[in-house]
This record gives C-alpha cells, structure tokens and sequence, in this order.
C-alpha cells in the first residue's frame, strides 16, 4: 500500500469472528540466503493451540489498523499477545534485508509492499514461510493482480494480500466546469491531453503532478496495457507497448500540462492549491484529500482510467502491501491465525477503509454498502463503488526481484524524455540494455 495515506475519522463497532484453523509448525527456521532447504511451512497435520505472543512489523497508518484490531483477535483467542512494532516506513526495508541476510532479528509476521515482495522471494526464497497450502482455498476471494505479487513464478504463495491501489482519475469538478469539459467525454490519452489544453486555456490550471525523482504513471500505463518492467523474465521496457505509453508521457509535457513537484509533501500542497485539475492516482488517494484538504469537500470526483484504445483497461494498480510469516517465527500458526483474521475477513477489513483509507484486496469487502454508499466529501458520488469497479479490471503483472533496479532506471529515461526532449523509444532501448547488463537478464523481443 502507499503508506502515505492518513488516518480516517470514522468510527467502526463490532467485530466478526473467524474460527481459527487447527495448524501444526512443520520446517525449521531458514537462514536468510538459504537455498538449499526448502521454506518452511504451516500444516494442518496436528493440533496446536493458537496463543503466545506474535511481533509484527509495520508502519504509518497500517502499523495503526493493526494495534487497533488486535485486542478484538486477543479476546477471542486468551493467552495471545499482538505486539505491533512501528518501524517507520523510510528503516523498513533496511531493517528487513538485514534480517534476511544474517537469518536473525525478524519478527514473527512482515508487512511487504508487493513489489518489493516481489524482490524479497527471489532474494530470500527460504526466507519466509510458505502458504501455499493454507492459502489455497482463500485465493479466489482476493484481487488477483494482489495475489500475484504475494506468490512466485511457480505459483507458491509466501504472504497474504492487504489492501490494493485501483487507479482512477480524481478530478476538481469545480476546474472542469468552468473550462467547459465534460468528465464523461474523457475515454483516451489522446482526450484527457486534449481536455488539459482546453483546461489550461481557460483556467490557467496544469493537469497533473509528476514527480521527476520517482514517477508512478509510466508503470501504470504499462499494467493497464497488461505488461510490467517483466514478461516471461525478460526485460519489457522498451516493447511497443512500453513506447507508447512513454510518447503519452512526453506530449503531456510538450503541451505544457506537467507541474513537476519533488515528493509527497509537494504533491499534497499542489493539490491543495489549485495548481493542477486532477491527479492519476490509486484509491488511497481519498485519505490524504479528506483528511488535509477538509475545505475542498464537493470539488472532487473520480473517473476510471483514460485507456490507450476507446473500450480498453481504464485502471492499474499503485500500491499494495502483503503480510507474511518470516521463517524466524516460532510462533507461526498463532501468526497465520492473526493474519486471517485481518485480511480474509469482511467486517475488518471495510473498518480499515473507514478507518485508515486502507483499500480492500479481500473482494467480499467490495460489495460492503460502505463501499457502495455515496461519500459526503464528494458531494453525495459513490467514488468508492468506482474504485470497486475497476478493481475487477486490474491486469496481474510480472516484477520479478530486478524490479528496484528497472525502476531506477525507467525514471532516468522518463527524466530524459520528458525533461531533456530525449526520443521515448530511443531512451526506452538505452534502459533496456543497461538493466540487461545490471542484471544478465535478457530483452524481451
């Protein structure tokens, strides 16, 4: 998940009940680079009990839901102790390579963003307990593309899907009717760059943010076109797909439509201030407007996704996070009991929505009538049931564990093309062959 969302100020009462599995440890422990063993896994072979204290690592809003529901798993199973560990999301994964390099330090359960998951199973793939087993039978009730980044290419699954980042357009309605534009006209690249001309003309406004250190609309265009950095483990950066996507990104400079704004922090005040229309953005968005932008309730609505093609995807995803078991734990079947009990339960995972603006990757949360309600903060739209929606639509892409490194490089060249003028396809063709020599992969064709 983007943990930069902020907490909600909406209460949630209850709690729904699970019956807790009856597990039995199976494996050993693993060493963080161990790749002679096998990872280690929870069986249902013999009893035992659920109860004993289990560490999580987590952060920002999501480390919040976690001690916040906790005492409801604790009273339904006595002698357990949920001890949430806040590590702060800029240590997180420092703290957590470390650990699975020297095999020691970790906590019982890990909160992993997807693609950095990703990462971690082809680094560590005995560093983590394997779920597959377990959690076969709750597969189909998760967001697929969320699934994926929990499993390996084999199809093993190493950690459970929290919440997921459905992308759409939110948009200033107040922007769009005094430049005279119709939401709904909107179905293509080509129109959303036509309605930011006609946008900037008329009220001097840009159309979006991009951050030139770090940008997530390139890897969006990609996913909604059903393709990563990766297919079939070789690098795709530079496809035709990859091009095109990277020429919408240079014309939406070319027609002067960018504000570049470096990090979360400039982002939020641009928003803030009027300087931009809209923002390309995932669901968890709502959080950060209906938190640090109260006196803005009623200016915003959400639109799917402009597509490449008219009736193509109009959604990605951004952000995601998993839990998983680290293959430390000595308490995995209470750890597996809690993380079922957070993530494939209904009721807590629409208090999570309600609560810290956590989208859910549990479909069932989905037809929850929170989630189909109209919202106040957007004039009475049922922008939630939109997000919903297009949650059905997200594409399951490849990261592979040279995923941070393709990023790297990905941002470079969108600097060059955006910024220096550079050719997209030319500058995509350069990555391409320098994460092919980082890496020793090869370029797809």
């Amino acid at each position: 998940m983007s943990m930069r969302t902020t907490r909600r100020s909406a209460l949630i009462a209850g709690y729904a009940c699970i019956t807790a599995l009856v597990l039995a440890v199976t494996g050993g422990c693993a060493t963080g680079n161990g790749k002679k063993d096998p990872a280690p896994a929870i069986s249902t072979g013999a009893q035992a009990k659920i109860d004993g204290t289990v560490t999580i690592w987590s952060w920002d809003v999501a480390a919040k839901a976690l001690q916040r529901l906790a005492p409801a798993f604790e009273q339904a199973h006595p002698g357990t102790k949920i001890d949430v560990v806040d590590i702060g999301y800029d240590n997180a994964y420092d703290k957590i390579t470390v650990g699975l390099k020297s095999g020691a330090g970790l906590p019982d359960i890990l909160q992993v963003e997807g693609p950095k998951m990703q990462s971690y199973i082809g680094t560590f793939p005995t560093g983590f307990y394997d779920l597959t087993t377990l959690a076969a039978p709750l597969k189909g009730q998760f967001n697929a593309a969320a699934w994926r980044t929990g499993s390996d290419d084999k199809g093993k699954t190493y950690a459970l899907p929290w919440d997921i980042g459905p992308v759409g357009v939110f948009y200033r309605t107040d922007l769009f009717q005094q430049a005279g534009v119709d939401p709904a006209s909107i179905k293509t690249w080509d129109d959303y760059i036509a309605a930011g001309v006609q946008i900037k003309a008329k009220t001097g406004k840009k159309l979006l943010v991009v951050d030139p250190t770090g940008d997530s609309t390139f890897a969006v265009m990609l996913q909604q076109q059903g393709q990563g950095y990766f297919k079939d483990g070789k690098i795709a950066v530079n496809t035709p797909a990859a091009v095109k996507a990277m020429t919408v990104m240079k014309e939406l400079n070319d027609k002067g439509l960018v504000d570049y704004e470096k990090g979360w922090d400039a982002l939020v005040s641009a928003t803030k201030d009027g300087k931009v229309a809209t923002t390309p953005t995932a669901a968890w968005w709502s959080g950060t407007l209906t938190d640090e932008m109260k006196e803005l309730q009623g200016k915003f609505d959400v639109m799917p996704l402009p597509a490449f093609a008219d009736g193509g995807v109009r959604t990605a995803n951004n952000g995601g996070s998993l839990l998983s078991i680290s293959a430390q734990s000595k308490n995995s079947a209470t750890a597996w009991a809690f993380i079922q009990f957070m993530l494939a339960d209904q009721a807590n995972q629409v208090s999570m929505l309600k609560n810290e603006g956590l989208f859910p990757a549990f479909t069932p949360a989905l037809s929850d009538p929170y989630v189909t309600a109209p919202q106040d903060y957007y004039g009475g739209k049922t922008v939630f049931k939109t997000f919903a929606d297009l949650a059905e639509d997200i594409q399951p892409v490849e990261y592979t564990g040279d995923y941070s490194k393709a990023g790297d490089l990905v941002t470079t060249a969108t600097t060059s093309v955006m910024q220096g003028g550079k050719d997209p396809k030319a500058e995509l063709d350069s990555a391409a062959k320098q994460i092919a020599s980082a890496t020793g992969r090869q370029i797809a064709q």
